[in-house]
């Protein structure tokens, strides 16, 4: 009876951990990117790309906020400086644009920096800097 139970027990944290948060929303805002990329390809600096995003968004009534401003909270104090989330999608997803050539670790420190000061649990680097859309999920 044990065995049974156990093994139950691990078949539902194996499906869960095998979700992927938001799928359907992060399949959106891909396809999003990826348009974008085949249209403009590479080259343009960040405000290019999100002013495209921001245009094909809106075509496919998709809900977003683009430069939402968060404060970060150190020991309780709100301190001076803010940070601006380039486009908060679905009110669940933070979607960080790059044009770089290769995603580094210093773009996903920052997501996650930015998806602690938020409390949202799903980042998006979306880079347009290489010759194939190139994208990285980060979960919090």
């Amino acid at each position: 009876m044990q065995k049974v139970v156990f093994t139950r027990i691990l078949d539902e944290l194996h499906e869960r951990m095998s979700e992927i948060i938001f799928k359907e929303e992060s399949y959106k805002v891909i396809g999003v990117c990826m348009e974008v990329h085949r249209n403009l390809g590479i080259g343009f600096k960040e405000p290019v790309y999100k002013d495209a995003l921001e245009v094909e968004f809106k075509n496919q009534q998709i809900p977003f906020i683009r430069e939402k401003q968060y404060k970060i909270e150190y020991k309780g104090v709100i301190l001076q400086h803010k940070y601006y989330a380039d486009f908060i999608v679905y009110n669940s997803i933070i979607l960080e644009v790059k044009s770089a050539a290769f995603i580094i670790d210093n773009f996903v420190a920052q997501t996650i920096n930015y998806l602690k000061a938020s409390a949202i649990k799903l980042g998006i680097i979306a880079n347009f800097g290489e010759r194939s859309f190139r994208h990285k999920r980060v979960v919090f």
